[in-house]
């Protein structure tokens, strides 16, 4: 059976016989792959041309609810993609964090959704005014790149390296062609069957290659995004590659690296820490039999405390049956194939050369409900290596596998300096029960690794652990780690759109980007705007209230119901040395004051003040001053129902400029306001 590639929206067969990909336990063949024939060029116009602007076309909203609903479909059907998973070597554990990683990654991103505007595009931060008179701003506005992602993964994750991406990629609004590690294709391919199946995305938004990329890299133009997960080797390689240089094509690279994870000193023997520590060592070097490029290559513990970690690590990996993941009491499969068994066994021949192997062995091991030769089997390897800062192979060197090595340090300076050493990595660990010991761990190795974990007691329990990073965190790392960064929740979703600095004046630049910009054109209707529905409500709409000059009687009042009687709003006579000339009024009286003057009180489509962002008081009143608001729509954010009993609605955010009798703003706030929509379908 040959593997097809989904490409321009169909099934294909690549030309030739392809090259066989084998079933980890049993090392029978599986399938065949091949990509001969296929034109990746034409890939990526297809995708340009009909995924992109079908993708950027839908706003924010839509594209996460599409992620919502391939999450949903995906996760009913998720059965069928373990059976397929324990051909990968995978155990129910091992598959669950590739499978259900995977498609947690769609939820979350789906969720993301409401940080977005419910627009295709996305204004970010905020406005920079550019002239004295306040008539020429800046502002930056993103929209999606009209290329497509490519991404290359590893064979470790065939589901959520994928879907990882993906969810990232779809949200922004940008197609992607995935390439999976040709090794456990089958699986990815297994997953796309039902996304192409579920028809939930558009045309052209996925393509899959199933087999040999070579030569795709060729086609990459400048608003394309690649991205790449492997070896450094290779991952060089493609970075530095002609098209990559020439377009200046984004390229997010993870590689595999050396984590580590650090022993703290106070973590003894009998603490929480310690036994916390001894089992987050064994799972990381057991969990998808080592083959993740966040497991723990590096263990790092006090001098004193070394032989008992070795001997407590030990008893740990002592309970490991090796087998088929499908036999009862089997607690680690096989590697992802034969290739892979040796390629780790001759990485640990050659740290075996200046570092002694202290627990497990490359040849002698039992393998449970399988046959140890047919199968991709390797067990458990602990090395020791007692002048960690001399012999800098474990340093270099990583074996891919099951395979970690303990080193030994004398203080907390030379574990940070330890960790440093493996030259950037994707995820560092330390286990520790004293808060400052933590703080400088961090801030001292911080700066050499994308992601710091630290374990305790208080936090162990619900810990996601070492090796599993999350959607809403970035994935990645400095040096040999690649130097790139994937998910970060909004920051990935904007490493696939283009931000582009735009000039004018405030009224023109609310037109473009559909946020009001404070001193654009404001236009006054005869109804007021808390008798509109959601729909009706424009963009600049402004209500200009009626005034109110503020007593003495108006502060003492307030001070009196609000408790808040600080010396400026009640004492006159302890205001020598201070900013303010007589009693001033308080900052949320003026607010309080201002809703007052703004709001209409009779019933109608606003159902509730949803809160209050960006509060500023500017300028002092004083009692005698003459204030009004300029109350603004600012900004509409739309909402989905929950339910079909729910009442359509949306959020609208009000611009509240107080100004007194000068002209000049007293207090600027937005305030969110629940309303009602029209249209309750």
């Amino acid at each position: 059976m040959k593997l097809k590639n989904y490409v321009h929206g169909k099934w294909e067969e690549g030309s030739g016989e392809g090259k066989p990909l084998y079933n980890a336990i049993t090392g029978e063949v599986i399938a065949h792959a091949t990509t001969a024939g296929l034109d990746f060029g034409d890939m990526l116009r297809y995708g340009r041309e009909v995924g992109s602007p079908a993708l950027r076309k839908m706003t924010f909203h839509e594209r996460g609810r599409m992620l919502k609903a391939l999450a949903l479909h995906l996760f009913d059907r998720k059965e069928q993609f373990y059976e397929v998973s324990y051909a990968t070597g995978a155990t129910r554990p091992d598959s669950w964090v590739d499978i259900e990683g995977g498609i947690g990654n769609l939820f979350a991103y789906a969720s993301l959704r409401r940080q977005f505007p419910n627009e295709p595009y996305y204004v970010d931060g905020a406005t920079a005014p550019l002239s004295k008179g306040g008539n020429f701003i800046g502002h930056h506005i993103m929209v999606p790149k009209e290329g497509v992602a490519v991404h290359i993964n590893a064979f470790n994750f065939p589901v959520w390296g994928m879907l990882e991406k993906v969810a990232v990629n779809w949200l922004a609004g940008v197609p992607a062609v995935v390439k999976p590690a040709t090794l456990t294709s089958f699986l990815t391919q297994k997953v796309v069957e039902e996304i192409a199946a579920s028809r939930i995305l558009p045309d052209g938004a996925l393509q899959l290659i199933c087999g040999s990329a070579s030569g795709i890299m060729d086609h990459v133009e400048s608003q394309d995004v690649v991205t790449f997960t492997g070896s450094a080797v290779t991952g060089k390689m493609l970075k530095s590659h002609p098209r990559i240089v020439e377009e200046a094509v984004p390229f997010n690279m993870e590689a595999d690296s050396l984590n580590c994870c650090v022993l703290a000193p106070d973590a003894v023997p009998g603490t929480p820490e310690f036994d916390i520590f001894v089992k987050e060592v064994r799972r990381e070097m057991t969990l998808k039999a080592g083959q993740r490029c966040t497991a723990i290559r590096r263990v790092m513990v006090p001098e004193n405390l070394l032989e008992d970690v070795q001997i407590a690590l030990g008893r740990q990996l002592a309970k490991t049956t090796i087998g088929d993941p499908q036999t009862e009491g089997v607690r680690m499969g096989a590697l992802a194939g034969k290739s892979q068994v040796e390629e780790v066994r001759s990485k640990v021949l050659e740290l075996a050369e200046s570092s002694e192997i202290v627990y497990g062995d490359l040849n002698n091991f039992e393998v449970v409900g399988a046959d140890k030769e047919a199968g991709a089997f390797l067990a458990p390897i602990l090395m020791r290596n007692d002048d960690p800062f001399k012999i800098h192979a474990v340093h270099d060197i990583e074996a891919f596998g099951p395979v970690s090595t303990l080193l030994p340090y004398q203080n907390l300076d030379d574990a940070i300096q330890l960790a440093k050493m493996g030259m950037g990595s994707l995820v560092c660990s330390i286990v520790t029960g004293d808060n400052k010991t933590a703080r400088d761990f961090v801030l001292g190795a911080a700066s050499h690794h994308g992601r710091i974990l630290v374990l305790n007691e208080e936090c162990a329990k619900e810990s996601t652990g070492h090796g599993s990073p999350m959607p809403m965190l970035v994935h990645g790392g400095p040096g040999r780690a690649g130097g790139g960064e994937e998910m970060g929740g909004k920051r990935g979703v904007l490493h696939y759109m283009q931000r582009t600095a735009i000039q004018g004046s405030p009224t023109t630049l609310t037109a473009v980007t559909n946020v009001y910009q404070y001193g654009g054109k404001q236009t006054e209707k005869d109804v007021h705007v808390f008798r509109k529905h959601f729909e009706e409500l424009e963009i600049g709409e402004t209500v200009f209230t009626h005034k109110h000059t503020v007593t003495e009687a108006d502060i003492l009042n307030f001070a009196n119901v609000s408790g808040d009687n600080f010396y400026a709003h009640t004492d006159v006579t302890s205001l020598d040395g201070t900013i303010f000339e007589q009693r001033v009024a308080h900052g949320y009286f003026v607010l309080a004051k201002a809703a007052g003057l703004f709001v209409d009180p009779k019933k109608g489509p606003v159902l509730l003040n949803y809160g209050i962002d960006e509060c500023r008081f500017t300028k002092p009143v004083y009692p005698g001053a003459t204030i009004g608001v300029r109350f603004t729509v600012k900004e509409k954010i739309d909402q989905e129902k929950r339910s079909e009993e729910d009442i359509a609605k949306g959020i609208v955010k009000f611009l509240v400029d107080v100004y007194d009798e000068t002209g000049e703003t007293v207090a600027l706030a937005t305030i969110l306001t629940m309303v009602k929509k029209v249209d309750q379908s």
